[in-house]
This record gives structure tokens, sequence and C-alpha cells, in this order.
């Protein structure tokens, strides 16, 4: 799953490099490459929905906590497995319209409104993998949270609460 995110890593840095290529073109030779804003969006759209699987996975998605750690334990796994169906199931909603756009683009041969005329299908097609991924991602962490719920709340709580600050420093050591 990590690799995940070193490829969508790359591929903002690419973006950025045409971006500052684009401005650097336009400042002093007056040129430019059209179409970067476009590419930049699905670029962004892509690797977010991929970066969102990778978050499920490694339990980084923001949650607001300072209620949830005044909890007890029980409850606290609860509405973190919660969270994690929720979030699986909003996921599998969004991918399931995005199919659905991605249909119609097919059924009508859309293309982009601008010079590069990108037929849609394309990133499209990219956007709506990322969605799948990331609502099996979610979906399987709280499947995985369930499992561990029923082992023990210790279990459950180093799959789905939100990394510790220990845990965190410890990320950055490697």
């Amino acid at each position: 799953m990590r690799i995940i995110g070193i490829i969508g890593g790359y591929a903002c840095l690419g973006l950025s490099f045409l971006i500052v290529f684009e401005i650097f073109s336009r400042k002093f030779f007056n040129w430019s490459l059209q179409g970067v804003d476009e590419i930049g969006g699905y670029v962004v759209a892509i690797t977010g929905t991929f970066g969102m699987a990778l978050a499920a996975v490694e339990r980084g998605h923001t949650r607001i906590d300072v209620l949830l750690l005044r909890l007890p334990a029980s409850a606290q796994a609860s509405l973190n497995l919660l969270s994690y169906m929720a979030l699986g199931i909003g996921a599998a909603f969004t991918a399931y319209m995005a199919w659905r756009t991605l249909s119609d683009s097919l059924l009508f041969g859309s293309v982009s409104s601008t010079p590069l005329q990108t037929p849609l299908w394309i990133p499209q097609s990219l956007w709506v993998s990322g969605l799948v991924v990331f609502a099996c991602a979610a979906l399987w962490s709280a499947i995985r949270g369930l499992w561990a719920l029923g082992v023990g709340l210790e279990a459950a709580d180093r799959l789905l609460a939100p990394p510790t600050i220990a845990e965190e420093i410890e990320e950055a050591k490697r």
C-alpha cells in the first residue's frame, strides 16, 4: 500500500515541476503549454483518492478526539469502528456515483472542454479506481477492527484508534 503513496508523491512532484515550467515559460517567453491546470486537476483527484486509501490503512484520517479520549475504552473502540464503517460506506457510495459518471462519459464519448480535448473516460477511470480502492481499504479496516474488537479492546485500539504521539515519533524515526 505504501507504493501507492510513493507513486502519488512523485506524481505531485512532477506536477509541481510542470507548474513551475509553465510559470517561467509564460513570464519569460510569453508561451504556455496549455492544459497544465487540467492535468493538475486530474493529478490531484486521482492521487487524492489513492491517498485516502493509504490514510485509511495507516489510521491517518483526521478525527476530532477531544471528546473521544475522555470516553471509556469500550466506547472509544466502538466509535472508532463506527467511523471506519461510515468512511467505507461513504467511499463506496462515492465510488458508485463516480462509476455512473464514468458510464455516462463512455456512453456519450465525452471529452474535456479545454484545448487538450481529453477523453474523460481516461482520468475518470483512474479516479473511479482510486475511489474503489479507498472504499475497499476503509471497509477492510473496519472488518479487521471488528475482528480485533472480538479479541480485545487493546487489539482494536492498535488497528482503529488514531496513532499516539509515541507511535508517530517512532514512525518518523524510520
